[in-house]
């Protein structure tokens, strides 16, 4: 299978092609250069592994929660390159992504992401290692503010891992849900890598999309949408 994976949701720009059992990434933490660097990276991992886009099977799409602007990058790409090869995407949860990449490299059952989402809150994400190793969510991702989180049970058959830059953004967060946790990874941002298995599976399930099918995960819509203006009587 041939697929590419693309995410700017975060400080991060992921980019990630795997040719059968190959992969070859770049991954690069530079804030607001992703405009400047994502499809040179592109150019890199295609001519590095003699793949063209056209010889991909699908393009897979870290879709948020994260940046909006970030997001509209990675999403505008990958819907460019989709148009013009005749590709369809599969979007995968940013937040998902950075459970992957603790499933495949700790013994954790579960996995409990914040990243930053400005205005003092985190968008959360809690995954359950499935049969495969893959992230499966136990709750639906959200805006979480600074608080006890309801959705982690006090005990679990198995070790739970925080991850994701949201727990150093705010250390008050993690003081208030520590003891729920047997240990803190250094997962801080999506790796495009790590995109690559969830994407097979949700190709495989036939859940990729058309390219104008896709929508980035904002889940603060009142800021990603605009304003609706009104009028005062005087």
């Amino acid at each position: 299978m041939k697929l590419l994976a693309l995410d700017t949701s975060s400080v991060a720009c992921s980019v990630a092609l795997q040719s059968d059992a190959a992969i070859t990434e770049r991954h690069e933490e530079r804030p607001r250069e992703h405009t400047n660097i994502l499809l040179p990276m592109i150019r890199e991992v295609c001519k590095e592994t003699d793949v063209a886009i056209a010889d991909l099977d699908a393009l897979v799409l870290g879709n948020g929660p994260g940046s909006f602007i970030g997001m509209r990058i990675a999403a505008s790409v990958a819907q460019g390159l989709a148009y013009a090869a005749g590709l369809r995407i599969v979007p995968v949860s940013s937040l998902a992504a950075v459970a992957a990449e603790v499933f495949a490299t700790h013994e954790a059952q579960e996995v409990v992401v914040a990243q930053d989402a400005h205005m003092h809150e985190v968008y959360l994400g809690v995954y359950r290692r499935d049969a495969a190793g893959l992230p499966q969510a136990i709750a639906p991702e959200r805006l979480c503010a600074r608080q006890a989180i309801a959705e982690i049970a006090a005990d679990i058959a198995g070790r739970r891992v925080a991850a994701g830059f949201g727990w150093q953004r705010y250390p008050e967060l993690l003081a208030l849900n520590r003891d729920r946790f047997d240990s803190i990874a250094e997962a801080h941002y999506p790796r495009a890598r790590y995109l690559l298995d969830p994407g097979a599976a949700g190709l495989n399930s036939a859940e990729a999309l058309d390219p104008q099918q896709i929508a980035p995960a904002y889940l603060r819509q009142r800021v990603a949408e605009k304003p609706v203006s009104s009028t005062r009587n005087v």
